[in-house]
């Protein structure tokens, strides 16, 4: 194994966003951190080493990739996805949120409507509107604990607003749906038919459950490939978001060319001299570790369902099919949101990501992060339990 998953490492005074900074964001200084979307575990041993060795070499100049970078990551979703993309696809940024603002900005007008599908990853939402378009929520259905999206009201929203943008979450955050085949086709075919473009959000796609099969949007059909940009990162799956690297797929030339131009206009050019070594070495050698990792996850999420069902039968998991961060539905503890935070962070001690930060289709739900030892979960839960109790 290459690494021990079960190991607890002290992340404190590390300046890390999780551990380190409770108090500024308002909570005490004893909560357990399971919040952001960052792991408890040390990434490959294989890229420490890398970056070790360059860090002894002691100049860090700018830095571009070479060749063997675009192979790496061509090959990883070659052989994990049935994808077969282009490096002149490939737009590098310093991760995904900032490709999807830069999305944005380069393929939409101010004032224009972009669609989203609530409850979704914040970012979605502040981008829109920071950026002066018009936010429009097709919300996800909730059909007796599996999500599903409501095409007919989709498609209506995409007429009454003359939407021109739909940011699709791929797998979804925070809701863990990992859409099938079937529905990529009717969302791809849906947006064609009304001109729709697509920014697709697929930097969880490494994770996904047994029975479950993640496929890239672009890879259903060349059409669809066309009308869309696939934002990617090895950042969740090897736990290297600090690096801040993600690969951009733009395979339609006019879309890359506008998309390039938005990145451009914000004066980033070259990436970490860390990160693309990270990144290379990841996609190259880091396959066996990430093969334990989903091992660990699996037995984390039949650890959290075992507990909630024993202890804890008024929460009920919205079982995962992929992502390592579980949604929680709440609502049969008949409280209100303000007093379930209240109860989570004081009493129970807990820094949840709380569902109405996902829009208004969240409230009476909250998010944890299981990509941490099982001490740490089991604390987690024990602590859920005590805010309840």
């Amino acid at each position: 194994m290459d690494r021990d998953f079960n190991q607890i490492i002290d992340r404190h005074n590390t300046n890390s966003l999780k551990y380190d900074f409770a108090l500024q964001r308002g909570k005490s200084a004893d909560v357990l951190p399971m919040w952001v979307a960052d792991m408890d575990f040390q990434a490959p041993t294989a890229v420490c080493s890398r970056l070790e060795d360059m860090s002894r070499f002691g100049i860090f100049g700018y830095s571009d990739n070479q060749t063997s970078y675009f192979d790496a990551v061509l090959n990883w979703y070659q052989k994990h996805f049935n994808w077969t993309a282009k490096k002149e696809w490939i737009l590098r940024t310093p991760g995904v949120v900032f490709a999807i603002a830069a999305a944005v900005r380069g393929l939409t007008e101010e004032g224009d409507a972009v669609l989203i599908q609530e409850p979704v990853y914040y970012p979605f939402s502040f981008i829109i509107t920071q950026n002066k378009r018009k936010k429009i929520i097709n919300p996800l259905i909730n059909n007796n604990g599996h999500y599903e999206i409501d095409f007919d009201d989709m498609e209506q929203k995409i007429i009454d607003n003359h939407v021109k943008l739909f940011l699709l979450c791929s797998p979804h955050n925070p809701v863990g749906r990992v859409w099938t085949l079937e529905e990529l086709e009717e969302i791809g075919t849906l947006c064609e038919k009304h001109g729709v473009l697509i920014v697709s959000d697929e930097i969880h796609s490494d994770f996904t459950y047994e029975g479950h099969t993640h496929h890239i949007f672009a890879s259903v059909s060349d059409a669809f490939a066309q009308n869309s940009v696939i934002c990617t990162s090895p950042s969740k799956t090897f736990n290297l978001a600090g690096l801040q690297i993600s690969n951009i797929f733009v395979p339609n030339p006019a879309l890359r060319k506008k998309v390039k131009a938005a990145i451009a206009a914000t004066g980033y050019c070259e990436s970490n001299y860390f990160a693309l070594a990270a990144c290379e070495t990841a996609y190259r050698e880091g396959e066996a570790w990430l093969n334990e990792l989903r091992k660990y996850l699996t037995d984390n999420l039949h650890y959290v369902y075992a507990y909630l069902t024993k202890y804890l039968p008024e929460i009920r998991l919205v079982e995962p099919e992929g992502t390592y961060l579980l949604w929680l539905d709440c609502r049969n503890l008949k409280m209100t949101e303000k007093e379930r935070i209240d109860a989570i962070e004081n009493k129970g001690k807990l820094w949840l990501d709380t569902g109405s930060m996902f829009g208004e289709a969240g409230i009476g739900y909250e998010r944890i992060n299981i990509a941490c030892p099982r001490a740490t979960l089991k604390e987690c839960l024990n602590r859920l339990r005590k805010a309840f109790s």
